[in-house]
């Protein structure tokens, strides 16, 4: 048995930052039910990189690593009868998870007034760019805009260069992390009193979050680049081969005498003399003699390294998946350890896989019916 069998959760949401507290909930036995629309796709199914190189929406690796262990649906939000079909699936479930625009759930009669109607102790999480509350609750955007907003773009890149976006919308990642707890805040809350709730969960504040002892500094911190004032050292220096990198972290005058004692440097441990002499030395032992010594240090991995490490698959990180488009692969898997209640990861689903499953096995609808309203574009 799972930790989370037994949950029901009724998934709107699409994309990274819903997608990804949803997909913990799922690995975890929650038995979630992704609502999608042929007529208004999931923007991850359309996210590269694809099987083949062929853009299709159940070729998403984006998409597949983000939805893993859940059930599809397709409903048209736009017909009425389609959101009377949704309502039927908010009855079923505990809880609900949306990170449309503001508004959009109200306008389509699916606000969490009329949720309660449906179920009183219904949970509702809501998800977005900057909350549902105060001056910004109508802000529209993506895990970038939050990146902008935090801080986190003024604080990276080089000294003296202009604001710096992260490589990744780092918002639908951190996000997500505080979605999940909320959302098991709740159930709690409700084990114990029979309430549900409405909650919250802005993409800015958790990224605000997570370098808020940065703005703690007086003054601001200036952007650094690779550079940490607190540290003696503190870089990334070149390896042997091409484009191989090793990160040194030296926290105080031993451990750069140690940092320079294993290069053999003579005289200044600076940062020129350090990368003078990492050129010399593969990454990996470089590493391992630095942290024989107490210095923190670390080979820099690509995406082809990690994928391909003796120490992650050692760990069970990745997880062998057979997807029906994908094919045999392998996902990254939930970064903890259930001794009681593992996880267990399933792949994620095609586009209205379980139109059948849900509707007719679940729901109870006629299976004419479904023929009929997928046929009028209602379950599309």
């Amino acid at each position: 048995m799972s930790a989370l069998d037994g949950l029901k959760i009724a998934d709107f949401s699409w994309v990274g930052a819903g997608p990804r507290a949803t997909k913990d909930l799922a690995d975890n036995g929650a038995t979630v039910i992704k609502i999608e629309s042929r007529k208004r796709l999931d923007l991850g199914r359309l996210s590269p990189p694809f099987a083949g190189g062929v853009k299709d929406p159940d070729g998403s690796a984006f998409f597949a690593q983000t939805n893993t262990s859940k059930k599809s649906v397709t409903i048209n939000l736009t017909d009425p009868r389609g959101v009377e079909i949704a309502k039927r699936l908010v009855a079923w479930a505990d809880v609900v998870v949306e990170n449309f625009g503001p508004g959009f759930m109200d306008r389509i009669g699916l606000g969490y007034d009329v949720l309660k109607r449906i179920r009183p102790d219904i949970i509702l999480a809501s998800v977005s760019v900057a909350g549902r509350s105060g001056p910004m609750a109508g802000f529209r955007g993506y895990g970038n805009s939050a990146a902008a907003h935090s801080g986190h773009a003024a604080l990276t890149g080089w000294p003296g260069s202009a604001p710096h976006m992260p490589p990744l919308a780092y918002g639908d990642v951190v996000a997500p992390m505080f979605a999940t707890v909320a959302i098991l805040a709740a159930l709690e809350h409700r084990a114990r009193t029979g309430e549900g709730q409405h909650v919250d969960v802005s993409q800015i504040e958790p990224m605000i979050h997570v370098i808020a002892d940065l703005y703690a500094a007086d003054p601001l911190p200036e952007k650094s680049g690779n550079d940490d004032a607190r540290f003696a050292l503190h870089g990334v220096f070149p390896a042997q081969g091409e484009d191989r990198w090793v990160a040194i972290a030296a926290r105080d005058e031993d451990q750069l005498r140690a940092v320079g004692s294993v290069l053999g440097i003579e005289g200044a441990v600076t940062q020129a003399a350090v990368a003078g002499r990492t050129a010399e030395w593969d990454r990996y032992g470089l590493a391992d003699a630095l942290t024989a010594t107490g210095v923190a240090a670390s080979a820099v991995q690509d995406g082809r390294d990690v994928f391909e490490s003796d120490e992650l698959a050692a760990g069970s990180h990745f997880v062998a998946i057979d997807h029906p488009v994908l094919k045999a692969t392998r996902m990254p898997a939930p970064p903890y350890r259930l001794e009681a209640t593992p996880w267990s990861m399933r792949p994620a689903p095609l586009l209205g896989e379980h139109n059948r499953a849900v509707y007719v096995e679940m729901l109870g609808m006629d299976q004419d019916e479904l023929d009929a309203l997928a046929a009028e574009g209602v379950l599309a």
